[in-house]
């Protein structure tokens, strides 16, 4: 297991053509040639090519690495976050560290942020959640991040696991990291938010990074492959209904709640849980709580504990088809077959005039059913009817916001304003994992 502090390699921009950066200081490239200032990047077929204010060309390579002088940090002025996610927006983000330019296919670069990363999770933790969430929270946030990042890291360097199965007229696909080539991580929801030093490192933040500097969830003799997500909706998921076909035994299902939940078993047991609103750590409609521990365009999705999605059949086959890039013509049902104990479905029957397709798993399925994505795969349908029997409108009653697997961050952070520590937070949601300090 690892021994001491890597740097993490963040893209910040992925397959970009163009980009301006200002250099708040000094920079040095490898020629020893200092610059700070504005200056524009663009790709140029095979290479990456920086210019000044002047436009006068200043390097151009196939990799470029500017490196940070003392305090120095740079600002984009147009980085996107939650891609493609129904809070998509484009912001100004500033960010300590070094510069890497990578040279990409066609007239494309990267540009990656190189980070120790004890200074990468002070962003992180101020970016997935509030900086002004309770102390205890922010201390379990940073020991799930720290240990998902490494976890990841040592998996990286195995071969590329395998994202797709299914038979014919099967669409089963997953995403995870290893599909990215040239850095670790991008700096976005596919991976781990990271807003740089724009957002508000809190003295709870750098106490919260201090506190559990080195500390691991490990099992087994490994560092935990530790997931999170927004709102398991009242009881988590198991590994597998999002990725592989493979389960960890910390990764297991609990009730987000002090009391049992069952499982859900059944399609009967899916509506039965789906439609009420049982007691969790996670089912909280306070405001003021919200606001203290939700990001600001977080707080813009109220209803994530229990939600509802209404489409029109016409609206519905016209975002399956665009989404799916596949022609169902009249969409005629919609069949789930196959369920995590949280709710989520990770395979979904999808009957239309021209043609029957299976879906999976859980993001596929929260893709193809929206302009953007569905907040959670948990939920069940209801169909409304004309006179003559034909759909007229498609109804999802749904839970949760997200993959559902691991540590669930309103509830932890819930918990943490209910007085549990850090370390009872942890046992709750990772299942016989243990603490560990490895540098």
């Amino acid at each position: 297991m690892i021994t001491g502090e890597p740097k993490i390699k963040v893209a910040l921009l992925q397959n970009s053509r163009r980009a301006a950066v200002r250099l708040n200081g000094d920079y040095r490239l490898a020629d020893g040639r200092a610059v700070s200032g504005r200056h524009f990047i663009q790709g140029d077929r095979g290479a990456v090519l920086i210019s000044n204010d002047a436009r006068r060309e200043l390097i151009r390579n196939g990799e470029i690495r500017l490196e940070a002088a003392m305090n120095s940090s740079f600002s984009l002025s147009d980085v996107k976050i939650g891609i493609d996610f129904h809070w998509e927006r484009t912001q100004a983000l500033t960010f300590a560290g070094d510069i890497i330019l990578l040279a990409g296919g066609g007239s494309t670069f990267h540009l990656i942020n190189e980070i120790p990363l004890e200074d990468y999770l002070a962003s992180v933790i101020s970016s997935e959640m509030s900086a002004r969430a309770p102390l205890e929270f922010l201390k379990a946030q940073a020991v799930t991040a720290r240990s998902w990042l490494v976890a990841m890291l040592e998996k990286k360097k195995e071969p590329r696991t395998k994202r797709s199965a299914g038979a014919e007229n099967e669409r089963i696909l997953w995403q995870d990291v290893n599909d990215h080539v040239g850095f670790d991580v991008c700096a976005d929801d596919h991976c781990q938010r990271y807003q740089g030093t724009t957002r508000i490192v809190s003295p709870n933040v750098r106490r919260a990074i201090n506190d559990t500097r080195g500390r691991f969830l490990c099992f087994g003799g490994r560092i935990c492959d530790a997931r999170y997500h927004k709102c398991c909706g009242g009881q988590t998921e198991i590994y597998s209904t999002a990725w592989e076909d493979q389960n960890n035994d910390y990764l297991s299902n609990i009730s987000d709640d002090a009391n049992f939940h069952l499982p859900v078993r059944s399609e009967n047991d899916a509506r039965r849980w789906l439609t009420g609103r049982p007691k969790a750590y996670c089912n909280t409609t306070d405001k003021k709580l919200l606001s203290t521990i939700l990001p600001d365009f977080d707080l813009e999705t109220a209803d994530f504990y229990r939600w509802r999605v209404a489409y029109r059949q016409e609206e519905l086959e016209d975002i399956i088809r665009k989404k799916s890039g596949l022609d169902f013509g009249e969409v005629k049902a919609l069949v789930p077959l196959e369920r995590g104990p949280s709710g989520r479905i990770f395979k979904l029957k999808i009957e239309g005039s021209k043609r029957t397709v299976i879906v999976g798993k859980e993001l596929e399925i929260r893709r193809w059913l929206s302009p953007s994505h569905l907040l959670s795969s948990a939920f069940v349908v209801d169909e409304e009817r004309q006179a003559n029997g034909k759909i007229s409108r498609f109804t999802l009653q749904g839970g949760g916001w997200g993959h559902g697997v691991g540590l669930c961050q309103i509830g932890a952070a819930v918990m943490a304003v209910q007085g549990f520590t850090a370390e009872e937070i942890l046992a709750h949601y990772f299942t016989g994992a243990e603490l560990q300090k490895l540098y």
